[in-house]
């Protein structure tokens, strides 16, 4: 980590008086570290193929590296050889999912981020006191696709604050809202506040829904934006978390924002006439990734490095307990042990 006091990327002072301010908190988040890191595990216990439904987090390099250790990324269960070993994205599934992998008699490893769980947990619980669910997301979204499965005759999608006024609940006195977790915190809460004036009696979420990784990179974003001509976000374009980053990048002041996966995507001409260069990273990024920027970067003058920091994250979840017992099996069995 850089210090707030403002250093090259090799530790020297700039003297061409350009720079950069690297974004923090930025990159993986508990959730993704914890379903990357639950399918290196199954390749290392259960050994290749492992196959993986979807997408485990939406980054194509992370993708693309799983897919060179053995990895089979499907689309859909019934892909899945029978038998097989199946590890389920972070991003959730519906209970549908579940029952298919059952049929086929699949070893399943639910890498389900816990927070996106917690959102399952609400549906299912307001589904159960007969609550209008209003989901605030977006449609095809394979979260929202997850949670609305939990129960589809109880919850209505809400895609943008120009659908508001197309919603209809039975019973005004009896309405919740729920939301993806990846969202962008202004956006969601001026759709909470539209339907709100619909519906006086509309009830929030027993928490926040939008994770704490998802809000802490865009408070940080917030801060560099207004000193940033140019800001680059790193991440994947069927990242929602990490295309929000360049939207509120705009919206809080900086001159242009763009997403990029890699440094060679950089197009020179950004450059031109730039003095600061804010740089973050959506939650599902190695920060491998960002080094590569920070080296182009440096490479064009931008060597002085200022940290941004607006949170200090140490949250880590468990293996998926599936993983868990196995490890722990292999290593009771193993010898000497």
């Amino acid at each position: 980590m850089w210090s707030l006091a403002e250093r090259t990327y090799h530790g020297a002072v700039s003297e061409t008086g350009k720079r950069v301010l690297l974004a923090a908190p930025r990159g993986y988040c508990a959730g993704v570290d914890r379903a990357v890191v639950a399918v290196e595990k199954a390749l290392e216990l259960y050994g290749p193929p492992v196959y993986v439904r979807k997408q485990i987090v939406h980054n194509r390099h992370v993708v693309t590296t799983l897919e060179r250790r053995g990895a089979v990324f499907v689309e859909e269960t019934d892909e899945v050889p029978q038998g097989a070993t199946v590890v389920l994205s972070a991003h959730g599934v519906a209970p549908v999912v579940h029952e298919q992998a059952a049929r086929l008699q699949l070893r399943t490893i639910d890498a389900t981020c816990p927070l996106v769980t917690k959102v399952h947990h609400e549906a299912r619980r307001f589904a159960g006191e007969d609550f209008d669910i209003l989901l605030i997301g977006h449609e095809g979204h394979e979260e929202v696709v997850g949670t609305a499965g939990e129960a589809p005759a109880n919850i209505q999608l809400v895609d943008g604050p120009e659908s508001v006024d197309a919603v209809q609940v039975r019973d005004p006195e009896r309405v919740v809202w729920l939301s993806q977790t990846t969202l962008s915190v202004d956006e969601t809460m001026q759709i909470v506040r539209q339907l709100r004036a619909r519906f006086p009696k509309l009830q929030d979420p027993p928490s926040d829904d939008i994770c704490y990784a998802t809000q802490n990179r865009q408070v940080a974003v917030k801060q560099i934006a207004p000193q940033a001509e140019l800001v680059l976000v790193v991440g994947s374009r069927n990242s929602s978390n990490s295309v929000r980053l360049v939207e509120v990048a705009l919206e809080h002041g900086a001159g242009a924002s763009y997403l990029i996966d890699y440094a060679d995507e950089i197009d020179p001409t950004w450059l031109d006439g730039v003095t600061t260069v804010g740089v973050t990273s959506g939650a599902s990024v190695p920060e491998l990734l960002v080094r590569e920027v920070l080296a182009y970067l440096a490479a064009h003058g931008y060597g002085a490095v200022e940290e941004v920091v607006c949170a200090q994250e140490s949250l880590l979840f468990s293996l998926p307990k599936e993983l868990r017992r196995d490890l722990k099996a292999a290593t009771a069995a193993a010898p000497g042990v």
